[in-house]
């Protein structure tokens, strides 16, 4: 289940990636929460306030799988 710490939580760690991470060259930091519970499956997303826009390159009617979710990232 999803609380509200959670979002502060990852909106601390996007706020410390831009600050100490991110080099001129990179896109903005965003944030993914995935939450998978029994009847529902719900995202969250951070983004700093400065980025006004946030465009979804991909849109799935389910959750991936571990595994795809790898494969994805090592692409």
């Amino acid at each position: 289940m999803l609380v509200p710490q959670d979002v502060g939580q990852m909106d601390f760690y996007v706020r410390m990636y831009e600050k100490l991470k991110r080099t001129n060259t990179d896109n903005p930091t965003i944030g993914i929460i995935l939450c998978a519970e029994t009847d529902k499956t719900v995202v969250e997303y951070s983004v700093l306030a400065e980025n006004k826009q946030l465009f979804a390159s991909q849109y799935q009617l389910y959750m991936p799988t571990e595994e795809e979710l790898k494969k994805v990232l090592q692409s």
